[in-house]
């Protein structure tokens, strides 16, 4: 999986990311979804990654993710931003996975 981040959704995570090694892993949240198929996708720091995780292709910054939640999203995906929004966007060429991506730290 390739994970790459807009200018914008760059500028705005390295001022909430003190530090130049921040790491970030893509979580597929299913709790309170009632089915593994409408998990919500969410953007947690982390310090180091778990045993199992799996490194993200691409950058700026260090993404981990679970393996078993790779087939939920595409090989290739692009975290955005708006001005004046508190949350990100999560899309791939094909489609916008959430409009409204949660940074937890």
């Amino acid at each position: 999986m390739k994970i790459t981040f807009s200018p914008a959704a760059s500028e705005r995570l390295s001022s909430e990311l003190p530090g130049e090694s921040a790491r970030l892993k893509l979580l597929y949240d299913t709790d309170g979804c009632g089915c593994v198929m409408n998990g919500v996708p969410t953007l947690l720091r982390i310090d180091r990654p778990e045993e199992g995780d799996v490194k993200a292709a691409g950058g700026p910054f260090e993404v981990w993710y679970e393996k078993r939640y790779e087939v939920f999203f595409e090989d290739e995906l692009k975290v955005d931003c708006r001005p004046g929004t508190p949350s990100f966007i999560l899309r791939s060429d094909n489609q916008t996975y959430t409009t409204h991506l949660r940074l937890l730290k």
